[in-house]
């Protein structure tokens, strides 16, 4: 409506605009025809509108004419919202228009649409019916908006014949937005900007690529994804891809395997091992030359996602990775313009910092002057106080009608009169002096404090009990009724009242009853509230005073009159005190500027117990003796023009209103014949201060104009609690002066200064003026922020009030007070300009021509944005101006921001209604954000659509905004849309780093010292000089240990198994094994013909028939592989792993157990695999009786022993050779770590596959002749307790782990220690209890498995952990500490834990910092170097070595290396140098293995047994699961942590990178709703601790995400089983 003030048009013009709008209101003509007749009138006085007529292809709103009803209707309509005239303005709505237009040809990519699990999306009618286009394409999801709104005459939706065109064309096509005739389906129909979107869905939805509805991932119903379609790999063999599960089971091997992707982008592969499972040649080279396409190579898939590949090997198939491709190219598009300079985070990492833009608007004007109202002109018959003036009144004129009250049907209920106001509060004045407590202790005494609880539909009681308390001097508190013990920002209050030593609250009776009861019938305490005594006012139920009691009148002074509450921006209450003086002064000012006279009516809509309707409904009404007729909310809601009404019916002179109780009566008048509202001769708009109220006030008079309103009755006024009212318009007699507008440039006013609107016309804000300064009072404008320094005249500052009428403190809070109450302003000069303090009034605004007051804005609303401030009034009436508005509630919108990186971050929260589509909610959002970006131009970080009636509301009704940014920030709004839109929004993240070359090798090397620090070098004993009684050393060969302690000990028991039950399986002494070991060679020989030195794959359960199976190999001469076998129950995803690494591995024959070899030829098996290209398979559970004719033995010791073939993290398959040197190094090395003597017992709980576990299991106990207890992990999963319970009853002082068991126990167990204890588990002799790893030491679960497990004996010291990769598989063991004598040859000193900065680990340094300090890593050391291992730290790229406490990678020179990778070509030269690296300077002869992990050395204060220093290594993660992102490396694991952290219902989370974009997944537990809850806080957490931006949040269910058998997560498995689309996530957010 303001569009008139700028437009000259004529009267009956704007009179028929302002029909038209009703009509529209009403329902009574659709958007469309407004639109129509609209522009039609105005158009001949339009010089040109760019945003004229909406934009073709916006969808209108359709709406059915609603016929005028019963008064219900107006509830209905209201309740879903109609235009909230509050903030309408149809200069505002074209511009938002115009500005939607403007992205539009700027040719915006359109936004991913979020992806739901169909159970999340809101069901609607929309599912009812299949749209067209269903049947013939048969593969879309039917909640699918797009074509439910879009296609509804299915018009040019392509048939399936027409959809096959070349995919990727049409995928660039639609990405980019150029249309074919076969592709405009739906691209028009689309609402604006997001017809990119829109033909993506379309492209995505009509060719074959799999079921793609782009709105929900179906849910899948089982979890194993059904027999995947067979892909045909080059030599013949079908291998589909495995399925993502997770399971410590031991034959669940499929899961951690998958075949390498090629590379995505050009990478060095520092230490990767070469991926073995493709046959063609070049598969090993690491980088491929860009399109070369080599047809021999086929790339394997993954499952059923039948990948496309663009030309640098990226996926395009799928839904998932054209969406995240959407998203790449979204984020192509050029930002906001760089910014140039810096400040410090306290490290070199810099964030960077607004700089201000040099073209902005400055301020130019002179500096402005205090504005003095005008003198208080002191009549003499004013009373002296407020308790004199009811005196008078109550005995000159006690018939004379004070206050009526009105019903819900609008009838008067009661009517108080002046002479029984004064009489009841007498009465109540003397009940609570003399009724509370005892005669000698009385509860309250003149100046305490009392909460008045009354509802708002009861003034009366409220007035009589608040007068009651000014007589008695007792100071009112007036509060909210609590109605449930956990109201929105109750609990707060609660606090005000503890703070103001409340005791009693004074409440009515029906209020009284009305109050929630515990079961005894009292009131219970409500949460943060102190114990209050509920004291009911009411006459009836108070005793009269004495004939001789009279309340004490005095003179108006300095004691506190009331309290009243403010809730601030965070949601804390805070009390203002009014002095008497200040209530008595503000009543007069009032009665001087509205020119009350006494008998005057005065209708009262606002809530009578604070701000304008107490300062008028309550106090000056009584000092004027005027009658207040009091409209209670739930009247207004039942009949919004009941005001009008009254004002009618009564003659009102002077209504208090809000522009919503304007607009309503404009929503509701045309029932009404008869309104005449000459009567008015002030109508005092309470938030006329709200700059979106003018055109409330304009509509209204504009429809009020022709009942007898005249148009200078409207008086906007500006207060606040702590300055009462600001300012206020007067009721002049001369209609010819205008009121005075100010139509302001918004981008000016983000900068702080007043520019009247620019050539833009797009983003303005018109103010109207709230009148001149009070009476008696100064006013100024200071700056908002630092020292009150005056504004210049065209500056927007807040304004400061000086005036005995103000409040004087907070209650309680002196600092608050001073910088709010005690302000001194200062000129440019830095003098006073006046002795007396100042109050801060909170508003923000400018005092214009003619000492106008103009606010613009709120200091609580402020959101300072890069140094731009906006208001979030503002930016909620630009989001409603955005139509079409049907998808959301108009009043139920909250903007806040929150702090992430250092800047606020605006977030919008609106309400939506449930018969919105998610294409509809998700259309609008993104337009919003458009038109926020264009009109403000500010991102938006966060918009979130909740489900109706959820917003935590306020006690009248509106949104409660501190509270609903709390449930925000704890992760508990449970939104049902996000979009988030980091990407345009965070400018300040650091500059992307940019590798420095390295120092040469002249310059840095001297002796040992590498740039001035000690070469990062250590080693463990040297094995060499360690004189020992070690009888296996004289063997070359562990066959040849077997065989001497079969000799020597024959019964000497080797190896214990346990069931789940905890008794012993099976058990084997020496001499039991040489004989199986024989049998088993006999048999090799016999049935299997096989030649020495050929390879063997072992599959078998862990158990004891692995062990036999393994020494009859080398009995027999072969080589065996040991292989985990298939899991029964899901064969089709573990069986081709099987199959693989026997393939791989050239087993010439398998071994395996009756059970196993029927299952490889079940028919579940041929369905997975080829089963006729097994090699021969031998069955050992029936062996030859005979012995074999002569032992095997190898002639040459450097000869292969066995091969060791394991799954990387990063889904890599890679087998080493161990040579039978290496191997009895590696046994000797651990036996004298661990000292290890055939009298030990050792109890080992890990898998026996590959590795350290391998070793445990199988060859120490033969080699050392210590007993071995086996405890299969996947025994755990049916008895958690299985392995401690062995522990404690074999009485074992060593055991070995992996992380997956210490998990299971740490989560099984957490409640069971008591009931353990009674079961007698104790695990006070345990020694050392070492985890198995490859990979950083997880603190937290050591940590919290010593802590859970201290009660039961374990030693807090026993926990420790090893570290072993490919090239060596064991580099550290911390041997148990815990000997009495610290000359016991091994006991070394504690592990180490040392606090990193995570910000300087991503530029690959190491920087110790203190524990807690922010950005802190605890890092713990890997355990003791073992014997005979040296170790250095190397630079990953030049090789050179690097200094103590720097970060490089692990290089190791061992005995027991692995002797190099087993591929299937002997071409080895790639890979070579893991295994024979030198160093590019110093010692360049010693031969090193790179381990492939990222590490630092550390020399620390301790010793070892042998005097030397300790020296600890840290590992801190794979180079080849690193992640490198804005040119820093980051590891996985880091991010995780911190995602994990910020929501309980996070229970896992895992990361990767996708074409640069940083991936999330994180596994949610709890209910699906709080899915949509987690995307802010993962984006928050990440960009706070790690400075990174998150590309996609993924929600998915519980053990989603896979594990492997060592408990390592496959990231990138899970990354192929994203982009295959096979997830079956609840939620995929695509931040913007």
């Amino acid at each position: 409506m303001a569009d008139r003030d700028t437009l000259p048009l004529p009267l009956e013009v704007r009179t028929r605009l302002a029909e038209l709008e009703l009509e529209l209101s009403e329902g009574d003509i659709t958007q469309k025809g407004y639109e129509k007749k609209r522009s039609k009138l105005i158009g001949a006085f339009l010089p040109q509108a760019p945003g004229k007529g909406m934009d073709p292809s916006v969808p209108h709103e359709r709406r059915t004419p609603v016929t005028p009803g019963s008064s219900s209707r107006y509830h209905r309509r209201r309740s879903s919202g109609s235009r909230d005239e509050r903030y309408r303005s149809d200069v505002h709505t074209e511009a938002v228009q115009a500005a939607l237009a403007k992205q539009k040809e700027r040719g915006k990519m359109a936004v991913p649409m979020p992806s739901k699990r169909r159970s999340l999306v809101v069901q609607s009618s929309m599912d009812a019916y299949t749209p067209p286009g269903e049947e013939h394409i048969g593969l879309q999801d039917t909640s699918s908006g797009s074509e439910g709104e879009g296609s509804m005459q299915g018009e040019g939706t392509p048939t399936s014949s027409q959809s096959s065109i070349n995919m990727e064309n049409w995928i660039s096509r639609a990405i980019h937005g150029s249309t074919t005739s076969s592709t405009t389906s739906s691209s028009s129909t689309q609402s604006g900007g997001s017809g990119a979107a829109s033909r993506l869905a379309d492209v995505m939805g009509q060719t074959h690529l799999g079921p793609i509805a782009h709105l929900s991932l179906k849910r899948k119903t089982r979890k194993v994804l059904g027999p995947p379609v067979p892909v045909t790999v080059e030599n013949g063999n079908t291998g589909p891809g495995p399925v993502v599960r997770r399971s410590c089971e031991f034959g669940s091997g499929g899961s951690e395997l998958v075949w390498q992707q090629p590379p995505l982008e050009k990478q060095e592969n520092h230490s990767a091992p070469p991926d073995v499972t493709s046959y063609t040649t070049d598969s090993i080279q690491v980088e491929r030359p860009q399109g070369s396409t080599t047809t021999s190579r086929s790339t394997p898939k993954y499952g059923n996602a039948e990948l496309m590949e663009t030309g640098d090997g990226v996926p395009v198939g799928g839904r998932v990775s054209a969406k995240i491709q959407q998203l790449v190219n979204t984020l192509k598009r050029p930002k906001r313009p760089p910014l140039r300079e810096f400040f410090v985070d306290d490290f070199e990492e810099l964030l960077e910092v607004q700089q201000p833009d040099p073209n902005q608007p400055k301020a130019e004007g002179a500096q402005m002057l205090a504005m003095r109202g005008e003198q208080l002109g002191v009549v003499t018959n004013w009373p002296l106080s407020l308790e004199a003036a009811l005196q008078r009144w109550g005995t000159i004129s006690p018939k004379a009608p004070c206050l009526t009250t009105m019903d819900t049907n609008g009838k008067p209920l009661y009517i108080l009169t002046y002479g029984k106001l004064w009489t009841r509060s007498i009465k109540v004045a003397y009940n609570i002096l003399h009724k509370l407590g005892s005669k000698q202790e009385p509860m309250l005494r003149p100046g305490d404090r009392v909460a008045l609880v009354f509802p708002n539909n009861d003034p009366a009681a409220f007035m009589v009990a608040f007068y009651g308390c000014l007589l008695a001097e007792v100071v009112p508190v007036p509060i909210e009724v609590p109605l449930t013990r956990k109201d929105a920002g109750s609990q707060q209050i609660g606090f005000l009242l503890g703070s103001c030593g409340v005791t009693v609250a004074l409440t009515s009776d029906a209020c009284h009853k009305g109050l929630p009861k515990s079961p005894t019938g009292e009131i219970p305490q409500f949460k943060g509230w102190p114990k209050l005594l509920w004291f009911v006012s009411e006459s009836k139920h108070i005793s009269k005073p004495p004939r001789d009691w009279f309340p004490h009148i005095k003179d108006a002074n300095n004691e506190t009159a009331y309290i009243e509450y403010k809730t601030c921006k965070d949601g804390s209450v805070l009390g203002v005190t009014v002095m008497r003086i200040a209530l008595l002064t503000h009543c007069q000012a009032l009665t001087q500027s509205c020119g009350y006279t006494e008998a005057e009516t005065i209708v009262n809509v606002l809530d009578f117990k604070k701000d304008v309707g107490l300062w008028h409904g309550i106090l000056t009404s009584v000092m004027n003796m005027m009658h207040v007729i009091s409209i209670p909310y739930s009247l207004m809601k039942v009949n919004p023009l009941s005001w009008i009404q009254k004002v009618c019916q009564y003659k009102a002179k002077v209504a208090c209103v809000k522009s919503r109780d304007m607009h309503w009566a404009l929503v509701a008048h045309r029932d009404q014949r008869d309104i005449n509202l000459s009567s008015l001769r002030m109508l005092v708009v309470a938030d006329g201060a709200n700059p979106w109220s003018v055109s409330s006030c304009d509509a209204f008079l504009n429809v009020f104009q022709s009942k007898g309103l005249k148009p200078e009755v409207i008086c906007p006024c500006a207060s606040s609690p702590e300055a009462l009212t600001v300012a206020i318009r007067r009721p002049t007699d001369d209609s010819n002066q205008p009121p005075g507008r100010g139509v302001l440039s918004m981008q000016g006013l983000s900068h702080g200064v007043i520019r009247v609107d620019s050539e833009e016309k797009l983003s303005v804000l018109t103010l109207q003026d709230v009148g001149t300064v009070m009476p008696g009072a100064l006013m100024c404008v200071v700056k908002p922020d630092g020292v009150p320094q005056l504004c210049k005249t065209d500056e927007i500052g807040e304004l400061c009030v000086g005036s005995i009428a103000t409040g004087t403190s907070y209650y309680g809070l002196s600092g608050m007070t001073k910088n709010t109450f005690e302000v001194f302003p200062m000129n440019s000069v830095g003098a006073l300009i006046s002795e007396y303090p100042f109050t801060r009034t909170g508003l923000l605004g400018f005092v214009g021509p003619g000492g106008l007051c103009f606010i613009a804005g709120k200091m609580d609303g402020l959101m300072v944005v890069g140094g731009r401030r906006h208001n979030a009034d503002d930016i909620v009436a630009t989001a409603l101006a955005v139509e079409p508005m049907k998808f959301v509630y108009r009043g139920r919108i909250a903007v806040f921001s929150i702090s992430v990186l250092h800047d606020e971050r605006i977030v919008v929260v609106a309400e939506q209604r449930p018969d919105s589509t998610e294409e509809d909610s998700f259309q609008w959002m993104s337009r919003v954000l458009q038109a926020i970006d264009g009109i403000h131009q500010v991102g938006v970080y966060c918009l979130a659509l909740v489900p109706s009636n959820t917003l935590p509301k306020t006690p009248l009704g509106g949104i409660h905004l501190s509270e609903s940014k709390q449930l925000f920030l704890e992760g508990s709004l449970h939104p049902c849309n996000v979009l988030m839109c980091p990407h345009t929004c965070v400018t300040n993240l650091p500059k992307p780093r940019q590798k420095q070359p390295e120092i040469g090798p002249a310059s840095v090397m001297v002796g040992n010292l590498v740039s001035g620090k000690r070469i990062a070098q250590a080693s463990g004993r040297d094995l060499g000089q360690m004189e020992d009684n070690d009888q296996a050393r004289k063997f070359l060969f562990l066959s040849e240990v077997l065989q001497w302690r079969a000799q020597t000990t024959p019964d000497h028991v080797l190896y214990t198994l346990l069931n789940c039950r905890g008794t012993i399986a099976s058990s084997l002494t020496c001499v039991q094994l040489h004989k199986r070991a024989e049998k088993i060679a006999t048999m090799l020989a016999e049935r299997g013909h096989l030649q020495d030195g050929e390879h063997i794959a072992l599959v078998y359960p862990p158990g004891i028939d692995l062990i036999a199976a393994f020494y009859g190999c080398l009995y027999a001469g072969c080589v065996p592989i040991t292989v985990r076998p298939p899991h029964p129950q899901n064969i089709a995803t573990t069986l081709p792993t099987v199959k693989m690494i026997v393939e791989v591995s050239r087993s010439a024959c398998m071994m395996t157990t009756a059970g196993i070899c029927k299952l490889l030829r079940s028919k579940e098996a041929s369905a997975a695999v080829d089963v006729r290209s097994w090699p021969p398979v031998l069955d050992t559970d029936d062996l030859p009786r005979k012995k074999p004719p002569l032992l095997y033995k190898p002639s040459n010791p450097d000869t292969l022993a066995y091969l060791d073939f394991s799954v990387s993290t990063t889904g890599m398959l890679a087998g080493v050779k161990m040579s039978h040197t290496a191997t009895s190094a590696f046994c000797r090395s651990i036996k004298l770590q661990c000292e290890l003597y055939p009298s030990r017992e050792v109890a080992i709980c890990l898998d026996p596959y590959c590795g350290l576990g391998f070793v445990l299991w199988c060859l120490c106990s033969v080699y050392s002749g210590h007993q071995s207890i086996l405890i299969p992990p996947s025994e755990l999963e049916v008895n958690p307790a299985l392995w401690l319970l062995a522990v404690s009853q074999y009485k074992v002082r060593d055991t070995f782990c992996s992380y997956s068991v210490m998990e299971l126990c740490t989560k099984g167990l957490g409640l069971q220690t008591e009931s353990l204890k009674s079961r007698g588990l104790d695990l006070s002799r345990v020694r050392t209890c070492v985890v198995v790893a490859e990979e950083r030491p997880r603190i937290a679960l050591t940590q919290s498995f010593s802590k859970l497990f201290k009660d039961l004996g374990l030693h807090p010291r026993a926990v420790s952990t090893s570290f072993g990769c490919r090239v060596n598989l064991a580099v550290c063991l911390q041997p148990h500490r815990l000997g009495k004598l610290a000359d016991q040859g091994t006991s070394g000193p504690d592990p180490t834990t040392v606090y990193v900065d995570m910000r300087a680990l991503r530029h690959d340094r190491v920087r110790l910092v203190e524990r807690g300090s922010p950005h802190s890593l605890p890092l713990m050391e890997s355990g003791k170097i073992l014997p005979g291992v040296r170790i250095i730290i190397a630079n990953p790229e030049t090789k050179g070595p690097l200094g103590d406490s720097h970060l490089g990678e692990i290089w190791v020179c061992s005995g027991h290396n692995a002797s190099g990778y087993f591929t299937v070509y002997g071409d080895e030269a790639l890979q070579s140098d893991h295994f024979t690296s030198r160093l590019s300077f110093g010692d360049t002869q010693t031969i090193w293995a790179r381990t492939g992990y990222l590490g630092f050395l550390r020399r620390t204060e301790l010793t070892d047994a042998s005097g030397e220093r300790h020296d600890a290594l840290y590992v801190v993660g794979a180079l080849d699961e690193a992640m490198e992102l804005r040119g820093m490396r980051y590891h996985p694991i880091d991010i995780e942590t911190s995602v994990i952290r910020t929501h309980k219902s996070i229970t896992e989370c895992a990361v990767f990178t996708w074409t640069n974009l940083l991936v999330v997944v994180v596994e949610l537990d709890g209910s699906e709703q709080e899915a949509l809850d987690l995307v802010p806080l993962v984006t928050n957490v990440v960009l706070e601790e790690h400075y990174l931006i998150v590309g996609v949040v993924v929600v998915v269910d519980i053990g989603v995400i896979p594990i492997n058998s060592r408990g390592e997560k496959q990231r990138m498995h899970l990354r192929d089983g994203f982009l295959a689309d096979q997830l079956d996530p609840i939620y995929v957010a695509y931040n913007m």
